[in-house]
């Protein structure tokens, strides 16, 4: 009997010398990892055991036993996959948690209007997310828009301005489809009849033709109440058969073939590119950017006006004209302003008026 009390004294007190241990263990914060902290990548399908063993590796918990033996008290949480961060002393609790519910490293990336998808893709390799040519083998690729846009040659004018969380290296592919699907819930939340499908009036207002312009708005003019009139006088030359000449245009032309140098100069203007609206009519055949949501409801909704010119005013918006005659005194304008001038001259003073002869006056003779 005395063998047997024994025996059970002894495993109450190897349980209790368990449950402390594990007790200590998950409560007590750890930082076995140097003070800069340490990233634990935990991949697809990974047991509760192996993350245990990558945890305690690290230096992130105390005892691996101890960690895997809680998450099994915890069978409807999953421990998520992703890179986490560890920066500082954490319990073995908090560690599970901040696992079970998929708190993983993540830093902001965001897109601004009009950038290109080179834009893009030099941004992600300066922030050390990806090489510049993964990304663009991605974009180039117009599949996840062919639903929407059947017509578009690349994902460019897909890619929505937005502010995107990133892990510090994503996949391309992932990235670009986030991206995708960001632009496909814009489009249908402007719930603009030309945004419910690609098949409304025909090819003449296709989704592609729509973006396309919207991308041209979207790099002429920053102020969001302009793009209206910037997209109205480009269907107006359009509808007339004039050709665009767009600067943006040609410019995206050249760097897409790596010849684009910072400037634009006169001989680029002759430059032999189907993006050259100088030297062919109606549109680029795709767009040369990525619109926000302001310059794409411009292109839907262009402003009703007789416009067809405009010119820069210095000021980051433009002088918009019907005639070319108008337009003419709105390029001295600009010329003008940019020699530090005002807009107008001064006005000329009147002539003077001419002045009145007058006759000799003869004195009469007394007699």
């Amino acid at each position: 009997m005395k063998f047997l009390l024994a025996l059970l004294l002894l495993i109450v007190l190897i349980g209790g010398g368990a449950a402390a241990w594990m007790w200590y263990g998950m409560t007590k914060p750890y930082q076995g990892f140097a003070a800069e902290g340490v990233f634990v990548d935990v991949p697809r399908g990974t047991s509760s055991r192996h993350v245990a063993y990558l945890l305690k590796t690290n230096g992130v918990v105390r005892s691996a036993l101890a960690f895997e033996i809680y998450a099994r008290r915890h069978p409807k949480r999953t421990l998520l996959a992703g890179e986490y961060f560890f920066d500082h002393a954490m319990t073995g609790r908090e560690v599970f948690w901040k696992l079970a519910n998929g708190q993983v490293y993540q830093q902001p990336f965001t897109v601004r209007e009009g950038e290109t998808m080179f834009d893009i893709a030099r941004e992600l390799e300066a922030g050390k997310f990806m090489r510049v040519g993964d990304f663009l083998y991605a974009a180039g690729d117009p599949a996840l828009i062919r639903d929407l846009a059947p017509g578009a040659q690349t994902l460019e004018g897909f890619l929505f301005p937005a502010t995107y969380e990133l892990p510090r290296h994503p996949a391309a592919s992932e990235l670009i489809a986030e991206m995708v699907h960001k632009f496909k819930e814009e489009w249908k939340r402007m719930d603009l009849p030309m945004a419910r499908g690609p098949t409304e009036e025909g090819n003449h207002r296709s989704v592609n033709r729509i973006v396309t312009l919207a991308s041209l708005v979207e790099r002429e003019t920053p102020k969001p109440e302009e793009r209206p009139l910037v997209a109205g006088a480009f269907e107006n030359r359009l509808r007339k058969g004039m050709r665009l000449q767009c600067d943006p245009t040609v410019i995206y032309g050249l760097e897409r073939l790596g010849k684009y140098r910072g400037t634009l100069t006169g001989k680029d203007l002759g430059f032999d590119s189907p993006y050259n609206t100088y030297e062919h009519g109606g549109l680029p055949p795709g767009p040369i950017g990525n619109p926000g949501e302001a310059s794409l409801r411009a292109a839907l909704q262009p402003a009703q006006t007789n416009y067809l010119y405009f010119v820069a005013n210095t000021q980051g918006g433009h002088f918009f004209s019907a005639t070319l005659a108008e337009h003419n005194k709105n390029v001295v304008k600009y010329h003008r302003l940019l020699a530090g001038l005002p807009a107008d001259p001064p006005p000329q003073p009147p002539p003077p008026s001419p002045k009145k002869k007058q006759g000799k006056q003869h004195r009469g003779t007394a007699r």
